[in-house]
């Protein structure tokens, strides 16, 4: 098995399901110390044994002081994975000034969060070390970058959250940092299969939701932790500032 990420510390929110938790697996199995949060402690405890190079914490992205002192218990990371977020379903019209409060803290400024607490212990590593040090935010090319009905809250986010790593990007390139916006399809975690259980017509919806894919499925969280591993890796040490698309071919 290669160690792509040997040597390195890589920090995943809401690692315990979905793509999160095979991101940390999939990062893990590639040699890296990973620390996995969550707000669910139950979930948590399956991961951390799943791996002997796992470690969890308890964390709400939604909470500054927790944020900045798991920042100052974990000290420098090289990776930060914030994966955190959720989908609010609706048009302009549907959209409560709850569902879009709510879907811009956990999806845009829990990332501000994070990375403000993480950011400067991870220049001074890449300034010691005179490496680089990578952020991977969750972004979606759901209305993001490709429009879709009844997710006007979720796009807005979405497209924030490419606004928001660019602006790194370009902020502290010349300090080592990369940051990168991860833009999946539709995949097939805890998340969408609750969506489609909670529709008028949970059949169809799971229809609907692979006829969008060109490929024909949807995709796994298998198909997108490799791109977290490659992102995290020295291997994309010359990609910055970019929402790269593993989509199944949606935005062809």
């Amino acid at each position: 098995m290669t160690q792509r990420l040997a040597g390195k510390t890589i920090l995943i929110t809401a690692a315990a399901q979905g793509i999160g938790r095979a991101s940390a697996l999939a990062c893990a199995a590639q040699g890296a110390q990973v620390i996995a949060t969550d707000i669910n402690q139950v979930l948590l405890q399956t991961l951390q044994q799943d791996s002997a190079r796992i470690q969890t914490h308890v964390l709400d992205v939604r909470d500054t002081d927790a944020v900045q002192a798991l920042a100052h218990t974990v000290g420098d990371v090289d990776a930060l994975f914030n994966c955190a977020g959720m989908v609010a379903n609706g048009t302009l019209l549907e959209c409560s000034e709850a569902d879009w409060d709510l879907s811009f803290d956990l999806n845009v400024k829990s990332m501000y969060r994070m990375t403000q607490a993480f950011l400067p212990s991870m220049l001074a590593k890449a300034e010691r070390t005179q490496g680089s040090v990578s952020i991977i935010n969750m972004a979606s090319m759901a209305s993001s970058i490709k429009g879709f009905a009844n997710r006007c809250a979720y796009g807005a986010s979405k497209a924030a959250v490419i606004g928001l790593t660019k602006s790194l990007a370009a902020d502290y390139v010349k300090q080592g940092l990369r940051a990168n916006a991860l833009c999946p399809g539709t995949v097939d975690t805890p998340s969408l299969r609750g969506r489609i259980a909670s529709a008028a017509d949970p059949v169809q919806a799971e229809k609907d939701f692979i006829a969008r894919q060109p490929m024909g499925r949807l995709a796994t969280v298998e198909d997108i932790a490799p791109m977290v591993v490659y992102l995290a890796s020295d291997e994309s040490r010359f990609v910055t500032g970019q929402a790269l698309l593993v989509d199944g071919g949606v935005t062809i």
